[in-house]
């Protein structure tokens, strides 16, 4: 009689357990959704046009690339699958996927962004281009991002809650295709002969400039689609920080406070 109720009393509690792991990812996936859901409508995004300022940020050799961990797939990274990189003989550091999302994380929440004058992709090393709408809110967390990053190179997009727009997308390659005819393209690179400061790169007439910064912790930015390399500090950067210091320039001289 003993047992018996020791295995129902066990059985309850398990149902119990069960219940409570199944509300608490119901509200995190809700708060996922609120991470990068869209914002308020205050915002002015449209598509570019040859003859209108915008400027064009590509993160390129993006490390996002997913693992098989038991029965789902995570994002791999030198954290948490450092024992899956020794095994495989890989480098760690070529596993930094959170140099993108610190990088995007800047680049989204810029005012530049918020008044419609940035657009940025992404490519990654598997050479996976991503474009990211404008409105999209990036998960503020490297685990939510993850998990984001997950469903989107597995699924190809991700659609905005409760909204048939795509806040992220998988499209076809090569990134020049997908920038306004004429549009210049630069490359920044710390190993680049010529410093500049970074408002030189603003264009002196309305047009859109793309520029390409490389989403990687070591080796060189190698491109073929730019019209020349810059660097913008006497000191390597980080990719994070070089996108800040992009996106200050480009306000300071536009006037967006």
């Amino acid at each position: 009689m003993f047992s018996k109720n020791l295995v129902k009393y066990y059985r309850i509690s398990l149902t119990k357990i069960q219940q409570w792991v199944r509300k608490r990812k119901h509200a995190e996936d809700e708060q996922d959704r609120k991470d990068y859901d869209l914002p308020a409508k205050h915002m002015n995004t449209s598509h570019i046009r040859s003859n209108e300022r915008r400027l064009v940020i590509i993160l390129e050799g993006a490390q996002l690339e997913t693992v098989k961990v038991g029965q789902v797939f995570e994002l791999l990274n030198c954290d948490d699958h450092l024992s899956i990189l020794k095994k495989n003989g890989r480098d760690p550091g070529s596993c930094r996927p959170d140099i993108t999302h610190q990088s995007l994380l800047m680049l989204m929440d810029s005012p530049l962004n918020r008044a419609g004058l940035l657009q940025v992709y992404i490519k990654t090393e598997k050479n996976v281009l991503i474009e990211i709408n404008p409105q999209t809110r990036i998960p503020r967390t490297f685990r939510r991002f993850a998990g984001l990053m997950v469903q989107l190179l597995h699924k190809f997009s991700i659609k905005a809650n409760d909204s048939p727009k795509k806040l992220m997308r998988v499209i076809k390659n090569p990134v020049t295709d997908h920038l306004p005819v004429g549009c210049r393209k630069y490359a920044m690179s710390f190993s680049a002969s010529e410093v500049k400061h970074p408002r030189e790169l603003v264009p002196k007439v309305d047009e859109p400039v793309a520029l390409v910064v490389g989403a990687f912790a070591h080796g060189a930015l190698n491109v073929d689609y730019t019209e020349g390399n810059f660097s913008i500090s006497n000191y390597p950067l980080s990719a994070a920080l070089a996108c800040t210091k992009l996106c200050s320039a480009f306000e300071e001289t536009w006037g967006i406070i």
